[in-house]
């Protein structure tokens, strides 16, 4: 009964999450892709989308693994990477994923798409187990992905152009879709804001000076409602 009732959140996670899933796919294919034409062997990359779940660290990873690179230099990259999840924890309704299996996978499945979707305005009305289903879909269309892209690289996808571009044209639906659907202006600016501003100061390190610039002005905006609120 455990398992029906757990698979009844995977026909609304397809309908709402499948193009998402097909994109990640897509850009699997690309992972793949680099990681055979960079000298791996073609298990390596089904199985670090498998294990790491990453998504862009696993692209860094390969080329620093490619040259040899200290073991402490690739964990304080992966650690830098990585740190916009500490924001997206703030946020995250990991409260309705029931039991601790379900909550430790919420935490590791946790990407970039997981997150958008999650706390977009259709995403608040998802039950926990449409959530659940949604992040697998993503880590399996990843891993197929680069099984995809590993054992069919080097022959018939080396020459594809596109697939380097497949992750930003993906973010930039769903920040039309989540502008769009909030109607919230002056979000979207303190976002494009952050984002040039990061671009010109730190452009090695955009992403996460990027998102604590916009967490800042996130934080002065509520403050400023509040003490306009309080002063009426």
């Amino acid at each position: 009964m455990k398992i029906v009732r757990l698979l009844e959140g995977l026909p609304p996670a397809a309908k709402a999450a499948g193009v998402v899933w097909l994109g990640l796919f897509a850009l699997g294919l690309g992972f793949g892709v680099l990681t055979r034409t960079t000298g791996f062997d073609w298990w390596v990359a089904p199985v670090m989308s498998a294990v790491i779940f990453a998504g862009s660290a696993e692209f860094i990873l390969v080329g620093l693994f490619a040259v040899a690179t200290p073991l402490a230099v690739i964990a304080a990259t992966a650690a830098l990477v990585n740190s916009r999840h500490l924001f997206y924890g703030l946020s995250f309704p990991i409260h309705k994923l029931r039991g601790r299996g379900a909550k430790t996978y919420g935490v590791y499945a946790l990407v970039d798409e997981a997150y958008v979707m999650a706390t977009s305005p259709e995403g608040g009305a998802w039950s926990g187990r449409q959530l659940l289903w949604t992040q697998a879909g993503l880590h399996v269309s990843w891993v197929l992905g680069a099984l995809t892209g590993s054992l069919a690289g080097p022959t018939l996808l080396s020459g594809l152009s596109g697939l380097d571009f497949v992750l930003t044209a993906l973010f930039l639906i769903l920040a039309v879709d989540a502008v769009d659907a909030s109607r919230d202006a002056a979000t979207a600016t303190i976002a494009v804001v952050a984002g040039v501003i990061a671009h010109l100061i730190a452009p090695e390190a955009m992403l996460i000076v990027a998102i604590s610039l916009f967490t800042v002005g996130i934080l002065l905006r509520y403050a400023a409602k509040e003490g306009a609120r309080s002063h009426a």
